[in-house]
């Protein structure tokens, strides 16, 4: 059967208006062959059946999971946590957007949460499910002009492993929105709202959610001019989650959609060995810390037309203690096109480094032919730093 007329009516508005796949509790690790859950279906977004729960954050706990709580008794003004997290903190964050790269997903985020501001449940007493996007609203002051805020949500099994399950990212310049940043009044109170990116996840009888803030991510994020001291207060600082009631239908079929259809693969032969490796190091003479990448497809040949391709990507992310104007960031990648009687590479170096004034790019780009190189050029730029 051919494709359908345009217009012509194919289903697609029968059944829910959004599916989304429910992910089950898995134990942290950098990669997945399979991610369990099943799929739900909503009638709009956003969903009348989605519920915006919620939970104060109350000496370091989360209240309540389930219901709003406020607190009884107690000044107004609430505790003062102070966070300050060394740069280590986000050594385990995996990439900033997996792109099938692995092992390029988060690991377990217990020695994360060592150099951030943890809030906890209790373990639940019933299964909890969100859908969306959750959301952190704090009121915080800074003992610096420029400072951020990465807040991460974690699903803590019995055991103590914890799985990051979605996170956010705030530059508190942008605290008003990113048309017009402006720097903190040290020792200012801001009411600040931190947005997390969205997710379907379960998160079983007995285990925690843990919200974990942190003022470093690094290299997921790129680090503040300088370390700052971020005071979190209790008053007014809140946890929503997207609730979706488990009594609710999941309202698809067994089987939402069909066989998944695509072209046969080429004939690929692998001539040389690929190679992965992502690699967390630290030394502790110098205080140098180290993540080294490696992507290496190997050398492949197309049977059908002979050409034999070849990619390499390194990255280096380093920093040397707490020293925040060390930071570096390098990426470097080869790529290769050869036949019997043609050979032809490309190769780039890019590295990114800052201080309190400007973020500086030094790259390289060099092209060869048969082993001689026929063309290079070299970038050297500084970016002014304002505000971030």
């Amino acid at each position: 059967m051919g494709p359908l007329a345009q217009g012509a009516d194919n289903g697609v508005m029968e059944g829910p208006m959004i599916r989304a796949w429910m992910q089950e509790s898995v134990p942290p690790s950098t990669s997945y062959e399979e991610r369990p859950g099943r799929w739900v279906g909503e009638p709009s977004w956003p969903s009348p059946h989605i519920q915006e729960v919620v939970h104060p954050l109350r000496d370091r706990a989360i209240v309540r999971v389930g219901q709003e709580a406020p607190r009884e008794g107690t000044e107004p003004e609430g505790l003062v946590h102070t966070v300050q997290s060394p740069l280590s903190v986000g050594q385990f964050a995996g990439k900033w957007a997996s792109y099938n790269a692995p092992p390029d997903l988060p690991y377990d985020q217990r020695e994360e949460d060592g150099g951030s501001l943890v809030f906890e449940t209790q373990p639940l007493t019933e299964r909890v499910e969100i859908l969306g996007a959750p959301s952190v609203e704090l009121l915080v002051s800074s003992s610096k002009e420029a400072a951020q805020i990465t807040v991460r949500l974690s699903d803590v099994a019995a055991d103590g492993r914890a799985t990051r399950v979605t996170y956010g990212v705030l530059n508190l310049a942008h605290r008003a929105g990113d048309e017009g940043p402006e720097p903190l009044e040290p020792g200012k109170k801001y009411r600040v709202r931190i947005p997390l990116n969205g997710v379907a996840q379960v998160f079983p009888a007995g285990h925690r959610i843990r919200l974990s803030l942190s003022t470093s991510y690094w290299p997921l994020v790129w680090p503040a001019p300088a370390p700052a001291l971020v005071s979190v207060h209790e008053s007014g600082s809140s946890l929503t989650l997207p609730v979706r009631p488990t009594e609710e239908p999941d309202d698809v079929s067994a089987w939402p959609f069909g066989e998944p259809e695509g072209c046969t693969p080429p004939d690929v032969s692998q001539l040389t060995e690929p190679e992965q490796a992502w690699t967390v190091s630290r030394n502790l003479v110098d205080y140098r810390s180290s993540l080294d990448i490696v992507k290496d497809r190997g050398l492949q040949r197309y049977e059908e037309n002979g050409i034999e391709v070849g990619l390499r990507a390194c990255e280096k992310y380093t920093s040397v203690a707490d020293d925040f104007g060390s930071v570096s960031g390098e990426s470097a990648w080869t790529l290769r096109f050869r036949r019997p009687d043609w050979d032809i590479r490309v190769e780039t170096r890019t590295v990114l480094t800052s201080d309190d004034e400007a973020f500086h790019i030094d790259a390289t780009l060099d092209g060869y032919e048969d082993d001689r190189r026929v063309f290079s050029r070299t970038w050297n730029e500084s970016i002014p730093r304002v505000n971030v």
